[in-house]
């Protein structure tokens, strides 16, 4: 066989393509929507490269017109998840023994194909499913995961070249090994690329996944299982699963082979989650690698210098790109009492510009939120915030579900800056605007600290550097994504590595190696060459 030190293409982020009007992406997404539109699809279970029917179906609408039917996917019983972890098990041996370079080969053709073939089917699935409009597909569903596949080969390839120092009588060798046993991913859906990252991630250092996508994204993840199986993941290695989340935790957990949790999701369930691994750890045969990115209560400050124009188009986009249902999402705003005027006057401006409907008319910036349950907690806080004494809905407000689930674009303003809508996560198109005096610049900054579980992404806007700087120090551990000048959202891979601590998270950083090293097991290998045969040391004489 032959051998070499063998160099991946390095990776460069994806380019993001405008479907402007009369562009042929644009042309050839608009095509590809209506076709998916039109036709049903039938979502099996995915195990050891066979697709399952189990007849217990449930069915996937548009949130932007949630009476039409897309198709059906299938749901998993207990004997379905036990049987994808003893084929993730079995797919082990082979997968885990495999060249490196081999498996690079794989994900290095996924991510063509998606720059490629896929990319109008990702966008457009995306679109449909997850009612993004073309611009947030674009950068999510093809561009994001692209990087991910092309930016973790080579991070993988860093890592291999990290090796101790070696000395003339022994040669010290690092092993970088795949976890012993299988690796449990949880994907949520507001991430295309985010839902294929966390099993692809895993499977790329060696491992093996059962994967549960979210309920909401099983669309979208059946166009990414398309692509690993043409790019050429064998079977066994990527398993995926849809039903029953409790049923299927509970399973996955109970295996003593069980190795790793990669999940995105809710804190709460996190939370869950790790208390079951703690109950369960004397069961497992190793220490689980638990990595997660849950939620988030993003804030914006400005000082009174900022300039109100950018801070005005940093709400905007930050809090209402994709109905704000980023875990980064702006939903806190602290604006110095001097500019808000001239921030409101922007920020209004800004909303009545923006229409709502469905990401098909692609005229639209703003869509339907993702199901009725995230609708109907929405309304519920909006129609709150209309009766209390210490708020005002000042933009927006309306809401209606006849159709699809729309929200539109919501600001409320409050005296309190503990109030409800300043604390808890909403995951919607709501953000809460608090106005601070002038001089209460550091007061506030200790209060955006303090305000919270959480301590995913946030912004600082000021054109004073003592104050910014003040910013940095104060918030060092209010964010894991920090800006300066910019909205919170719109992390690249290999640029700003992502995530929060706190309540956000165990703040692993994807989009950068710091991630990958949870995927893998060091072992140290030490060649001595020529070997002692007297046990006795010049100390003893």
């Amino acid at each position: 066989m032959g051998k070499g030190f063998f160099e991946v293409p390095i990776a460069v982020n994806e380019p993001v393509k405008t479907y402007a009007p009369g562009s042929p992406e644009r042309e050839e997404v608009a095509k590809t929507y209506k076709e998916m539109f039109n036709s049903s699809v039938n979502v099996p279970l995915y195990i050891n490269g066979e697709y399952i029917e189990t007849g217990d179906t449930a069915t996937m609408s548009p949130p932007h017109d949630h009476q039409h039917v897309l198709g059906t996917y299938h749901k998993a019983e207990k004997k379905h998840v036990e049987q994808a972890i003893a084929t993730a098990l079995e797919g082990r041996k082979k997968w885990s023994q495999m060249p490196w370079e081999q498996r690079a080969g794989i994900f290095l053709r996924a991510a063509e194909l998606l720059a490629g073939p896929y990319r109008a089917k990702i966008n457009a699935a995306t679109m449909l499913g997850q009612s993004k409009t073309i611009h947030q597909a674009e950068i999510d569903a093809a561009c994001e995961l692209i990087d991910f596949l092309r930016f973790n080969v080579q991070f993988m390839t860093e890592i291999y070249a990290e090796q101790p120092e070696s000395t003339s009588g022994a040669w010290n060798r690092l092993e970088y090994r795949p976890l012993e046993g299988f690796i449990y991913a949880i994907t949520p859906f507001n991430f295309t690329a985010i839902a294929a990252n966390l099993p692809a991630s895993a499977a790329l250092m060696g491992n093996v996944v059962v994967w549960k996508p979210s309920d909401s994204q099983v669309y979208s993840a059946k166009v990414i299982l398309d692509v690993f199986n043409e790019a050429g993941v064998p079977p066994g290695v990527i398993n995926m699963v849809m039903g029953d989340p409790v049923m299927i935790t509970e399973t996955v957990l109970a295996s003593p082979d069980f190795s790793g949790l990669h999940f995105t999701g809710s804190t709460h369930v996190f939370k869950n989650i790790w208390q079951q691994i703690g109950t369960n750890i004397h069961n497992y045969k190793t220490y689980p690698r638990i990595v997660g990115e849950t939620g988030g209560k993003d804030f914006i400050v400005a000082h009174k210098t900022s300039n109100p124009k950018q801070v005005a188009t940093a709400i905007a986009r930050g809090a209402f790109e994709f109905q704000g249902q980023k875990c980064s999402a702006a939903s806190r705003c602290y604006i110095s009492k001097s500019i808000w005027n001239e921030v409101e006057k922007y920020l209004q401006t800004d909303l009545e510009s923006m229409t709502m409907g469905s990401p098909e008319d692609m005229s639209n910036f703003i869509t339907a939120v993702i199901h009725e349950g995230s609708f109907d907690k929405l309304a519920s806080y909006i129609d709150n915030a209309k009766s209390d004494a210490n708020a005002e809905v000042i933009m927006g407000g309306t809401y209606d579900k006849s159709k699809g689930y729309f929200i539109e674009p919501t600001v409320i303003k409050t005296e309190d800056p503990n109030y409800t809508t300043m604390c808890d996560e909403l995951f919607g198109p709501v953000v809460t605007i608090y106005v601070f005096d002038d001089d209460k610049w550091e007061e506030t900054l200790h209060l955006v600290d303090e305000t919270g579980e959480y301590a995913l992404t946030g912004a600082v806007f000021s054109e004073d550097r003592y104050a910014l700087e003040q910013g940095v120090k104060i918030l060092e551990n209010a964010a894991g994504n920090f800006y300066i000048n910019d909205k919170p959202t719109g992390a690249v891979v290999g640029q700003q590595p992502f995530g929060g601590a706190r309540a956000s998270g165990t703040n692993d950083k994807a989009g950068s190696k710091l991630n990958l090293y949870r995927w893998i097991s060091p072992r140290m290998i030490k060649e001595t060459f020529v070997t002692p045969t007297d046990y006795r040391y010049p100390f003893l004489g």
